[in-house]
């Protein structure tokens, strides 16, 4: 990869939020980057999640998710919880978190959100070692007023890292510096 290539990818905007779904009466969830609208009519959202992710094997199941929009003052204790561990070997929902199910019966995030979306998967295409989950959104509601949490934000401020099932991470890629 070129360093104009890999400077060129990272000029992409991204937004921060926490994904759940749910799977045989259990919750789950994680960070993600990749949530964005692709139709206002219907309405229609995507959003891609790596396939050795747990959450991708909820979503896989039930065909249901929730997209929690991140606000600034999102801390990086509450990232962690939901980015850096495996709901596999973790109940993210174990310890308190303000939480409730509405339409999809998955899981809508509160804390540090400043809305949220609950959609139902009508088509799933295959990415390499993503899948991008096409959805429709059948419900959603803004939380309070704030500024959303940009991927930015998180490595500039926040000094967030990148774990490796983001579709931006790019490993132990030697990057020259010109």
């Amino acid at each position: 990869m070129t360093v104009e290539l890999y400077k060129s990818i990272r000029l992409i905007s991204y937004g921060l939020f926490v994904l759940c779904s749910k799977k045989e009466g259990k919750y789950n969830g994680l960070i993600v980057n990749t949530v964005f609208q692709i139709s206002s009519n219907p309405q229609m959202i995507a959003v891609s999640i790596a396939k050795d992710n747990y959450t991708h094997e909820f979503v896989t199941h039930s065909k249901v998710f929730t997209a929690s929009v991140l606000s600034e003052e999102t801390p990086m204790k509450f990232i962690g919880r939901f980015g850096f561990r495996s709901g596999k070997n973790y109940d993210k929902f174990k310890d308190p978190i303000h939480c409730e199910t509405f339409i999809t019966g998955a899981p809508i995030v509160y804390d540090y959100s400043l809305g949220y979306l609950e959609a139902v998967v009508k088509d799933t295409v295959d990415c390499g070692t993503h899948t991008l989950f096409v959805a429709k959104v059948v419900g959603g509601k803004i939380i309070k007023d704030g500024i959303p949490l940009t991927y930015a934000h998180y490595k500039s401020h926040l000094k967030g890292k990148e774990p490796k099932n983001a579709p931006t991470y790019f490993g132990e890629l030697e990057i020259p510096t010109e």
